[in-house]
């Protein structure tokens, strides 16, 4: 692979001197800033052959560096091997900007990127930084890959299908009234909206063009008086075009939005700056002075459609505790396989060990030989997990790629096991198994770190942190509207006291059978002000990583609720929608506070009594273990 990315990367160096660029920069994000791109638009994976979902790649006539987040730290070491690029740990003391490497490696030169796959934002800021270095000049309007990816994949054509409004709970038609309303309180007379998720939720439309995530490409323009779509017409079945006409959305192919852009007539437009590429802000900044079109006022302001989708309606949380009920179900099972798999493995090596080499082996013998030689690796639990889930009603799918990294491969934060990389599972240490489901009702996400068999005193006090951190979560009660950044602290302050942190976020939203990653809202230690309110969805997952030796991370998908109001105001708390034991054998009781021990038991009381009527009596005694009291 390295001496294929080293080959593109001297195709990406000859149009660069042809066109007198010093570097390009390749971001992670499609025209619509997703977090997760169709394979036409991973430009950056193409170019450098790290894969990770978050990461910028840079290249110069001379040299490359490639810049993502803790996440991914040891997975791109490893892809990166071979070729040019530079590792950029970002938030690692030491590492510079984008900017200030180009700046060490330019003198007062232009870099290209390309606009339609940047923010408005992104490209301001790179604008403002480059120009403190030198003078360095950055061109917007040039994507070279269009002159050297000679395969590229085409943008999707899957169709399109309606999402029911039993589980969707409000009609388009009271969405798009709402938006507009939420824009007259912005002084906006309409908006452009580009991101895929927001147009799937405002619509009760769903899609299959990204992996794992059920979204349409596709740009939707609402003004005071109209909606158009903007989507290629073959994804539109007739069903889907009828329901379009009834809504009294207009429907254009989806490489007019410019034009579309270009004749919109209202005084101004809500374009924010996060969501919008700077190719389509261009678009709109330039009407009348290089056309006849009348000029409009641009409002730079975050959509409005973000914080209407994260706060979930009844059906919306009906949906999410049926899929975490069916969710549950196939995690027990799956334990239950595991569990049963590794001690039948046990057995037979044990049995192998004691017979004779010369022994004619007995059937027992070989039917146990045979469980022991039979694959039990991290991919196979991975597509065992799949499979189990798959049995459910209304599955569509996974949620994104799991993460099953089984002893060293658990530091990797988000490590996906491949045919290369595969390892078996010895009945000792521990998995790191971070998964989750698309149903029709609900997205899930859960992480559990499981215990294979005998565990270390480093393993068991690391795994007993993460736990008290994500306890202390799940206890918290808070005022409406407070942040996220406010709350992370309770997932570390167990393990900052030990010298111990990670550097991801502790919890994102989680859409309604829509994208696993959902915003504004977050935990993370970085300053994010989205209030947190009752209706929303978020992950509680902290994790601590010993690169080389293991890594340990719990995760419950959480729904804010109300806890009281007082004269201070209203107060919110959580509860755990994700029904799953959380491993017992690798915690160390005497470092849980009280309460902490209290939360643990109640929630497995939780899950034994909400998931044991839907399994066998095998399952039941297992669960029913797995549940008791510490």
């Amino acid at each position: 692979m390295a001496e294929t990315i080293n080959k593109r990367l001297e195709d990406l160096r000859e149009v660069m001197r042809r066109e007198h660029l010093a570097a390009c920069i390749f971001p992670s994000t499609d025209p619509h800033q997703s977090e997760y791109v169709a394979d036409h638009w991973k430009g950056r994976e193409w170019i450098s052959g790290f894969n990770g979902s978050a990461g910028t790649a840079v290249v110069t006539l001379t040299s490359a560096a490639l810049w993502t987040d803790s996440r991914y730290f040891l997975a791109a070491e490893e892809q990166l091997k071979g070729t040019e690029y530079q590792l950029m740990k970002l938030k690692i003391e030491g590492t510079p900007t984008i900017a200030e490497w180009l700046g060490r490696e330019l003198k007062g030169s232009e870099v290209a990127i390309d606009g339609k796959c940047s923010s408005v934002n992104a490209v301001k800021d790179l604008i403002a930084e480059l120009r403190k270095q030198g003078g360095i000049t950055l061109r917007t309007n040039f994507d070279p890959l269009k002159l050297i990816w000679k395969d590229r994949p085409m943008i999707p054509e899957n169709p399109v299908e309606i999402f029911p409004m039993e589980y969707a709970g409000e009609s388009c038609h009271d969405k798009i009234a709402r938006i507009r309303q939420a824009l007259r309180e912005k002084h906006a007379d309409g908006m452009l909206m580009a991101a895929l998720d927001d147009i799937a939720w405002t619509l009760n439309l769903r899609g299959s063009d990204v992996h794992c995530n059920p979204v349409f490409v596709s740009y939707m323009l609402i003004s005071s008086k109209s909606v158009t779509l903007y989507i290629n017409k073959v994804k539109l079945t007739p069903e889907v075009s009828a329901y379009l006409k009834a809504e009294d959305i207009k429907v254009e192919d989806y490489e007019q939005v410019e034009n579309g852009l270009k004749n919109y007539f209202e005084y101004n437009i809500l374009l924010d700056p996060d969501e919008i590429n700077y190719r389509l802000y261009e678009v709109v900044r330039n009407k009348g002075r290089q056309d006849n079109h009348p000029q409009t006022e641009i409002v730079e302001e975050e959509s409005p459609v973000k914080r209407m989708k994260t706060v979930k309606n009844e059906r919306e949380i009906a949906g999410f505790r049926s899929a975490m009920l069916k969710d549950g179900i196939a995690m027990v099972k799956f334990l239950y396989w595991l569990k049963n798999s590794l001690e039948c493995r046990t057995e037979s090596v044990e049995f192998a060990t004691a017979l004779p080499i010369s022994a004619d082996r007995t059937a027992e013998a070989n039917s146990k030989l045979y469980t022991l030689n039979s694959p039990l690796s991290e991919l196979s639990a991975s597509d065992k997990l799949e499979a189990l889930r798959a049995e459910q009603p209304l599955f569509r799918g996974i949620s994104f790629d799991t993460i099953a990294g089984y002893g060293a491969h658990g530091a990797v934060v988000h490590y996906e096991p491949t045919p290369e990389t595969d390892i078996p599972l010895e009945p000792s240490g521990l998995l790191l198994l971070d998964s989750g489901a698309q149903y029709l009702d609900g997205t899930t996400d859960i992480t559990r770190t499981i215990a294979l068999g005998p565990l270390t005193e480093e393993m068991k006090k690391v795994y007993t942190l993460v736990l008290k951190g994500h306890i202390q979560i799940e206890l918290c009660k808070f005022p409406s509207g407070a942040s996220g950044t406010q709350i992370d602290i309770l997932a570390r302050q167990a393990m900052w006291r030990e010298g111990l942190n990670y550097l991801h976020g502790t919890g994102h939203g989680v859409g309604t059978y829509l994208n696993v990653h959902e915003g504004p809202h977050q935990f993370r230690m970085e300053w994010k002000p989205a209030p947190l309110v009752a209706g929303m969805t978020i992950t509680d997952e902290p994790g601590i990583y010993l690169a080389g030796k293991f890594g340990a991370r719990i995760e419950n998908t959480l729904l804010i609720v109300p806890y009281k109001e007082t004269e201070f105001g209203k107060f919110l708390q959580f509860e755990s929608l994700t029904l799953c034991p959380i491993d017992k054998a690798p915690i160390l009781v005497d470092m849980l506070l009280p309460e902490e021990i209290a939360w643990l038991n109640d929630y497995h009381q939780h899950v034994f009594d909400t998931l044991s009527p839907h399994l066998s009596d095998d399952e039941i005694a297992w669960l029913q273990e797995a549940c008791a009291p510490v």
